[in-house]
């Protein structure tokens, strides 16, 4: 056998046994007499022991021919270490070596394999096979596992079958872009791989299987930033014989479990806000309320009062900032600049600080008196040492604005606490938006997705105010679920495809499998996706998903540990009657 113990399972009571380890050299100290190597592999480290007085030269000098990372056999005795290391769970002990078996011999590694690592993250990713031995990488790996484990336990016991469904689907043009996949056997038609199972699970309730899950791979073709990927895992779920209300406790109550189980963490009741009250208290549907920085609109209070930058705009809106009234000119300066970077685009940011004394300061105060001031502070629950941020302009896009800078002041402030975790449910998202490019209506979730009842009479009248039967579930500032009641009868779902701009014949083509399943008993259903991904990532205290997956791609799409994607051989264009063109 290759080993009797793993690295991190010897303590003091295994003095005096024979033992065998297998494992990767992680370091050598060679000091002549003595040579020592640490010995690692997935469980932890274990040091070894050369010692002059009680090891043949052979195996001395064998010793002294290892490498880093070299694979190796040792047999040995377990000995009490003479100068200890408590930081690691085997740090009272050592083995001394009496065989030594090289395994495998390595080339020294691109960067080092250790906590703090020299390799850059485009470096890792070329050597992701070597960047996965080192223990951040590889906790992450392992806690993701349990996040899944947890995730597949609690479900089961709640009565969902796990039921797998095709890779290899129809294309439809609605969302993002699809990946797409020729057929050999079918001159010029293509699959797609599917950016998520919808339809499928949705088939799956017309079939019976009342409640399904899955951890599913889903691909989208999109631009890509530190929280997508264009593969990435959800766990997704359908239920029938629901109503909104019974998704919302069924899903809080695994969000719940998993904060318990895998962080130790108890949370209450989820608050539940509805996408207008986000969009008008903090200016987005994903808000982080960790913190407060809610938004206080002040058009009633600011305008109209000869200051001709709030007169003239739809909004004036501000946030109080804790504890930030003794900014400097050159601290206020620098946001002023970052509100004005172009991926923001504000024009400027006024500010007013309720100094400790009780005074004001601001860069309007030749339009505004104490008692203005005073009233902003009353509506931004601004307290003495706050710092008031006010922006105008049209309402979406300053909402939008203040957004980003709430969050950078969080950031800066350290209010966005890793460890702390602050989920909600937002409802009563807009069924539909308008596009003005394409002159016409776009499903804000997706076109199967019900209409409030109630709202349902304003389909013919107002279609813009009809409200969903939707939900997001949000923690920590992301949307990490999003789900909603279905449409479940044919007629519903046709006027839902004619307000789309589909005809007739578009909405056969690309959806009559669904149809033509809604006239043979379909059921009330509804249900809910997880980005398994981000969930991980913000239960393990960080935002990027791309740490949380075993083999990501980089910010290009592009897999530089195997060269994908690449080009590929003539012949195999030909059989797939594709011609390519640079």
């Amino acid at each position: 056998m290759f080993r009797s113990y793993t690295n991190g399972e010897l303590r003091l009571e295994n003095v005096n046994q024979e033992v065998t380890l297998s494992g990767w050299v992680q370091k050598i100290r060679d000091k002549g007499f003595l040579i020592w190597v640490d010995l690692r592999d997935r469980y932890g480290i274990t040091q070894l022991i050369f010692d002059q007085e009680r090891t043949s030269d052979d195996l001395m000098e064998k010793a002294r021919s290892l490498g880093r990372e070299f694979v190796i056999q040792v047999k040995g005795t377990v000995i009490e270490r003479a100068s200890k290391n408590l930081n690691i769970p085997t740090g009272e002990i050592e083995i001394l070596v009496s065989e030594l078996t090289v395994l495998n011999s390595s080339e020294v590694p691109p960067f080092t394999i250790e906590d703090e690592t020299d390799g850059g993250d485009e470096l890792r990713m070329k050597y992701r096979y070597l960047d996965i031995r080192r223990k951040p990488v590889r906790d992450n790996l392992i806690f993701r596992s349990k996040v899944s484990m947890a995730v597949r336990n609690y479900l089961s016991k709640e009565g969902f079958i796990d039921v797998e469904t095709p890779y290899l689907i129809k294309s439809t043009p609605e969302g993002a872009r699809d990946f797409v996949v020729p057929s050999r056997m079918n001159k010029g038609q293509f699959y797609a791989l599917p950016q998520s199972p919808q339809t499928f699970k949705q088939l799956l309730m017309v079939g019976g299987i009342d409640k399904y899950f899955q951890i599913v791979k889903c691909f989208r073709d999109e631009d890509l930033r530190a929280d997508r990927q264009p593969e990435f895992t959800q766990i997704d779920c359908e239920m029938s014989f629901v109503e909104q209300e019974d998704i919302l406790n069924v899903f809080e109550g695994l969000t719940r479990h998993l904060l318990k189980e895998i962080n130790g963490v108890e949370v209450g009741a989820f608050p539940r806000m509805s996408y207008e009250e986000a969009m008008k208290t903090y200016g987005n549907d994903k808000p982080d309320i960790r913190f407060e920085m809610k938004f206080g609109e002040l058009n009633d209070l600011a305008q109209n009062k000869g200051f001709g930058v709030f007169d003239s705009q739809e909004l004036v809106v501000g946030i109080a900032v804790p504890g930030c009234a003794a900014y400097t000119r050159k601290q206020l300066d620098k946001l002023i600049d970052f509100v004005k970077k172009p991926q923001i685009g504000a024009k400027g940011l006024i500010w007013a600080k309720y100094n400790e004394d009780g005074s004001f300061k601001s860069s309007v105060d030749k339009f505004f008196t104490r008692e203005d001031l005073t009233a902003w502070a009353d509506r931004l629950g601004a307290k003495k040492g706050d710092l008031m941020l006010i922006m105008a302009g049209e309402t979406d896009k300053t909402r939008t604005q203040l957004s980003v800078l709430r969050m950078e002041m969080a950031e800066t402030l350290g209010l966005r606490k890793p460890d702390e975790f602050a989920p909600l449910w937002i409802v009563d998202f807009p069924l539909l938006e308008w596009d003005e490019e394409s002159g016409r209506y776009h499903a804000m979730h997706h076109p199967f997705t019900s209409p409030k009842p109630e709202d349902i009479p304003l389909l013919e009248s107002d279609p813009g105010k009809v409200r969903a039967n939707a939900y997001d579930m949000v923690l920590n500032g992301n949307e990490i679920g999003g789900g909603s009641i279905r449409i479940y009868n044919k007629e519903m779902q046709s006027k839902m495809f004619d307000l789309l701009g589909f005809t007739k014949e578009e909405a056969k083509n690309q959806f009559g499998f669904l149809m033509n399943a809604f006239e043979y008993g379909a059921p009330p259903h509804g249900g809910i996706a997880f980005g398994l991904d981000r969930l991980v990532a913000i239960m393990a205290g960080e935002e990027t998903i791309r740490d949380f997956i075993a083999f990501p791609k980089n910010n290009s799409g592009r897999d530089v540990m195997i060269d994908a994607p690449s080009f590929i051989d003539e012949e195999q264009l030909k059989e797939l009657n594709l011609k390519l063109e640079l």
